[in-house]
């Protein structure tokens, strides 16, 4: 039946996209009610496929195409559909930081290893600092190479308005990253200070006699237990999520832009490709990790945190799919949530190629001894990007205003910010998963039976549940 299903599919999805490539190269005039009709009978066969198929992955891959389809063909609903993506977004918020402190104090008072958690901890700054700095380098390489910036005329009217920027200082990051009130932390959605007191209440767990720390560790073993079946549910609304958010994009900017990328845009595509090909696959041969088997275990969260624009959205699925793929649970849930603070690859090379973008843009002539400056100010600075509202955008003004440069280039970037951040949250959340296996590795823990088994391990099936 699903090979007859799948047959069916192959043949409506060739007609579909023949007949729009003969229409659109004027070989053969069809309407556009035909069009959108095969089409349609071709999105129609491909959710038949996924209700019988009943798996997360083939849900999401099959919920972007829909959303696409929607976001051309109704441009207003596909707007209108943005209240889907906010409830997968706020559900998934409300997870994070019962689960990040479940996880955290488990690991750490329920294993009463702390100096492993110190060995962790220098073993993670010195991973992160070293990847993020070749992200910085390359972006400035493509920069360099592909100038995007280079001869734009400032716009008459620019209809936007840029955020103000306090001025941060390195005393100021590092003080924000530490809570004044954990409730306060919790709402405001801030994952470092979370770590933080995690880390601080699971030491001082530790730190007290067995028989009085032990039904409480098991107390918080089970709330960590609980939080994970409950990302379970929510992942049973992702495909509508995600859909949604796709469906919203499109509509709003249009199916050109989609494929006519300006040349900027272009440019982070293939900086973070390149990224990925020579720093990230060298990481993984090096620390024998499998990269087609970490590849398929990721591609969730990639996916979701792609369509989303949310590295958070993709937080509790990647740590699930980590911890399956061998990685022990302890070094997940110190090493993934504090990676999400000072391992932000993609938005990282993101920063020294906006900035270069900004100099080109604006006839700002930056040598190279300048520019290494540039990366070095935002190597530091970057790291603080998990507790700022609109990081990238604010990280990347504060560089540029301390060049003396014009902003008036920013809001360019903002047009089309949205598709860039789909592609730099993905390498975030690429990097962190990867990170979490390198330190499992680092460590002499991570399970190669289970990750060599992981993607042939049936998921729990929830809603037979």
């Amino acid at each position: 039946m699903k090979n007859k299903i799948t047959i069916v599919n192959l043949a409506l999805i060739t007609i579909a996209a023949l007949a729009t490539v003969l229409n659109a190269y004027q070989i053969i005039s069809i309407s556009t009610d035909v069009l959108v009709g095969l089409r349609w009978a071709a999105i129609a066969g491909l959710i038949v496929f996924a209700i019988i198929k009943r798996n997360l992955t083939t849900s999401i891959l099959i919920s972007m195409v829909v959303g696409t389809e929607i976001g051309y063909d109704f441009p207003e609903i596909g707007t209108g559909l943005h209240f889907l993506r906010q409830i997968f977004l706020q559900m998934i918020k409300t997870v994070i930081a019962p689960l990040l402190f479940a996880t955290l104090v488990t690991g750490i008072a329920g294993h009463s290893d702390l100096k492993q958690v110190g060995r962790m901890g220098w073993k993670s700054l010195v991973y992160f600092e070293v990847v993020t700095t070749f992200a910085l380098l390359i972006g400035l390489f493509f920069a360099n190479w592909f100038k995007p910036g280079a001869g734009i005329i400032p716009p008459a009217n620019l209809n936007a308005a840029l955020p103000k920027v306090a001025d941060q200082t390195w005393q100021d990051i590092i003080t924000h990253s530490f809570p004044e009130n954990i409730a306060k932390s919790i709402y405001h959605g801030e994952v470092l200070q979370v770590v933080v007191f995690s880390v601080l209440f699971g030491i001082s767990l530790a730190l007290i006699p067995a028989v009085k720390k032990e039904k409480f560790v098991a107390g918080i073993e089970t709330l960590a237990e609980v939080m994970f079946k409950f990302t379970k549910i929510i992942m049973l609304f992702a495909p509508i999520g995600v859909g949604a958010a796709i469906a919203e994009t499109v509509g709003h900017m249009g199916i050109d832009v989609l494929k006519n990328l300006a040349l900027m845009l272009a440019t982070l595509y293939c900086a973070l490709a390149a990224f990925i090909l020579l720093i990230f696959v060298p990481i993984m041969l090096f620390a024998r990790i499998p990269i087609i088997k970490f590849v398929k275990n990721i591609f969730e969260p990639v996916s979701i945190a792609f369509a989303t624009t949310s590295s958070e959205s993709a937080l509790p699925k990647a740590m699930e799919k980590m911890e399956k793929f061998g990685v022990p649970r302890q070094i997940v849930s110190f090493v993934m949530p504090t990676g999400y603070s000072f391992n932000l690859d993609g938005s990282t090379l993101y920063l020294s190629l906006a900035t270069v973008f900004v100099a080109q843009a604006t006839g700002t002539d930056m040598s190279i001894g300048q520019q290494l400056s540039m990366v070095f100010l935002l190597m530091l600075t970057s790291k603080g990007v998990a507790g700022i509202p609109r990081a990238t955008l604010v990280i990347l003004l504060g560089a540029i205003a301390n060049f003396g440069m014009p902003e008036w280039p920013v809001l360019l970037l903002m047009g089309i910010d949205e598709l860039m951040d789909m592609a730099r949250t993905s390498t975030n959340v690429t990097g962190n998963c990867l990170a979490t296996a390198v330190i499992a590795r680092w460590e002499g823990e991570l399970d190669d039976e289970k990750m060599h088994l992981s993607d042939k391990v049936v998921e729990e099936e929830v809603i037979a549940a």
